[in-house]
């Protein structure tokens, strides 16, 4: 989930712990609780600062490490052993519903960023493979509205927080459970609505902000793939995406920022443009459409000896990248 998201959880899960009586009858604890949750639902995403580096290191390394296996003990080991002297908590059992918290508001954070379509190395150091099941947006309106208004209705006092929250949870259990089954509805229907399909194709759905539109990708045992877009049950192709055979995509293969690039998603294609000056070798997410290009991208300039000028990995239109490289406007794709 974005970070908007995940900080309106903390304070849901703050909410929510009322539930837990020595929460609801220590005010100290509660408010060790409150700032833990916050933080925790926050702590899983610390390697953002590793945008300082570089857009590749952080590409590379995002949602990797920091929420893995082991962290989900080590972020609420932390939370708990700073928070428990500032709130004056010594004794067993107020340090372990603090912890028991901490621990909550970390898993979930994890667990729901399992559900978007960059996914997670939550499985880590078992596989470093990325996980992503593509089933809730990485902003949901439903979910972060929903624990706007019962924040705003426990702050006004109108409702108390045990039961608001407990009631909101299972509203979000639910909308899960629905999403779960339209995302596997859809992905088994997808080939149907497809009129030109082969047996080996590969469908993957994507879901957007909207509930009823998903992205498509049809990958082909070619390699090449189709994206387009299933819109209240019309599907309707875009993009013929086909990774251009130069020599210069080859060579990019080598530039430890388009390995970070690779190493992140199996869903590139590459482009070559050819420039007076040399190539520009444009890497783009297939699973990341946005009105019908790829704006997730890796992009190496090299030049007639395929070495490297100029790079970028992150986010762009391709007419921000044209900007940012100066290409010039009689370049040819080869």
């Amino acid at each position: 989930m974005d970070t908007a998201t995940h900080f309106v959880m903390g304070f849901g899960l703050a909410g929510l712990s009322f539930v837990d009586p020595a929460v609801s009858s220590q005010p100290m604890l509660a408010g060790a609780v409150m700032l833990a949750t916050v933080i925790g639902s926050q702590a899983p995403d610390a390697d953002t600062a590793l945008r300082l580096k570089s857009n590749a290191v952080y590409i590379r390394n995002h949602r990797g490490i920091t929420h893995s296996l082991p962290f989900l003990l080590l972020w609420p080991g932390l939370i708990t052993m700073v928070l428990s002297p500032i709130f004056g908590l010594n004794d067993a059992r107020s340090v372990g519903h603090l912890a028991l918290w901490s621990f909550i508001a970390v898993a979930i954070h994890v667990f729901s960023d399992l559900f978007n379509t960059y996914g997670t190395q939550a499985a880590r150091p078992i596989t470093e493979r990325w996980i992503a099941w593509n089933i809730i947006h990485i902003f949901d309106p439903f979910i972060f509205g929903t624990h706007v208004a019962a924040i705003a209705l426990w702050v006004t006092g109108l409702i108390p927080p045990a039961p608001l929250f407990v009631t909101l949870y299972i509203i979000i259990v639910l909308y899960y459970i629905w999403r779960i089954v339209a995302h596997a509805r859809i992905t088994r229907s997808i080939k149907l609505k497809d009129i030109k399909h082969d047996p080996s194709d590969k469908y993957i759905v994507i879901p957007t902000i909207k509930p009823r539109r998903w992205n498509v990708v049809k990958a082909k045992k070619e390699g090449d793939y189709y994206v387009g877009q299933l819109n209240y049950g019309r599907l309707e192709w875009f993009k013929h995406a086909v990774n251009s055979r130069h020599p210069a995509v080859e060579h990019s293969k080598s530039h430890p920022d388009i390995q970070a690039f690779l190493y992140f998603t199996s869903y590139a294609v590459a482009e070559v443009e050819e420039l007076s000056s040399g190539y520009i070798v444009r890497w783009g997410d297939v699973r990341y459409l946005h009105r019908k290009q790829f704006p997730f991208v890796a992009v190496l300039v090299m030049d007639h000896q395929y070495h490297p000028l100029q790079t970028y990995v992150g986010w762009l239109s391709s007419e921000k990248l044209d900007e940012r490289f100066a290409i010039e406007p009689g370049s040819m794709k080869v």
